[in-house]
């Protein structure tokens, strides 16, 4: 005999009812936005009419990789063959290239991809979201986040999803003149029991000239207004910023957070043998911008 539905299971089932429509509309335009830009991933190839792929000679953070141009490292998968995704997928996938030498001499033992949308698209102020799957490996570094123009941290940035391989949370951040670096304007996100990075969320940062609120699947979790800002140094987000998909391995944050120093800053042994094994990646449905009309 079926039991009847209790309180508790139907108030349940109204809260996935609800977090359910907060993830179909995250990346929805509302009535009063318009769709700026947008990938979907459903090309097989990389639009260079959007993206540019960063090469070796870019390096920061200590991080543990060199970037390179190449279908090892940025690639495509079509619709249908990644479960979850509504289309086509970006995959931005580290891997083990012992003793790679940049051509500024600097030798790295993994290799990894990096996209920016710098000098091709950017823009002042608006709703930027991703939908993006990760995998659960100490050390790894995804990131989605925008960055102005000139030197930084003068144009300011907007890390939209930080990820360092605790699998329970993500982070957000913003970085200018006088909050740089180990910001104070900084938020983890845990996520809900019964989920984790390696699940599809969308990631987004809604922003204007007073605030930026920073959600997952639709549910805001952090407000940084520009008096919060101001605290700390000028407010430098009322000029364009443009759009960077990478995944570092290693380096200053995962350290930070794990203490890691062998046999790579703030990446393990067991994280390194899962690169090796071409395990690990960063999945990227889409890519979405709306402005206000």
């Amino acid at each position: 005999m079926s039991k009847p539905i209790g309180k508790l299971t139907a108030l349940a089932a109204s809260a996935l009812m609800l977090s359910s429509c907060a993830t179909m509309s995250a990346g929805s335009a509302s009535g009063g936005e318009s769709l700026v830009f947008s990938d979907e991933f459903d090309a097989g190839s990389l639009d260079t009419s959007k993206w540019s792929a960063v090469g070796p000679t870019f390096w920061v953070n200590q991080e543990e990789q060199a970037y390179v141009d190449s279908p090892e490292t940025i690639r495509f998968l079509p619709a249908g063959a990644v479960p979850g995704a509504e289309g086509g997928v970006l995959v931005l996938q580290p891997r083990f290239s012992e003793g790679f030498e940049t051509p500024d001499g600097r030798k790295a033992d993994f290799v990894s991809g990096r996209i920016t949308t710098a000098d091709k698209f950017d823009f002042t102020h608006g709703r930027a979201v991703a939908r993006i799957r990760m995998p659960d490996a100490t050390g790894v570094w995804p990131a989605f986040w925008l960055l102005g123009y000139g030197q930084w941290p003068s144009g300011g940035e907007i890390d939209i999803m930080e990820y360092v391989g605790e699998a329970e949370w993500t982070a957000v951040a913003m970085h200018g003149p006088g909050y740089s670096g180990d910001t104070p304007l900084v938020k983890r996100y845990p996520f809900p029991a019964g989920t984790d990075v390696t699940d599809w969320h969308e990631y987004e940062a809604d922003w204007n000239t007073d605030r930026i609120i920073f959600k997952v699947d639709g549910n805001p979790f952090y407000t940084v207004t520009r008096a919060m800002v101001e605290e700390h140094g000028p407010w430098r987000f009322d000029t364009p910023q443009h759009v960077i998909l990478n995944f570092a391995v290693g380096g200053n944050y995962p350290f930070n957070v794990n203490h890691i120093s062998e046999p790579y800053r703030g990446l393990p042994e067991e994280t390194v043998a899962r690169i090796k094994q071409d395990e690990l990646m960063m999945e990227v449905d889409w890519v979405r911008v709306y402005q206000d009309r």
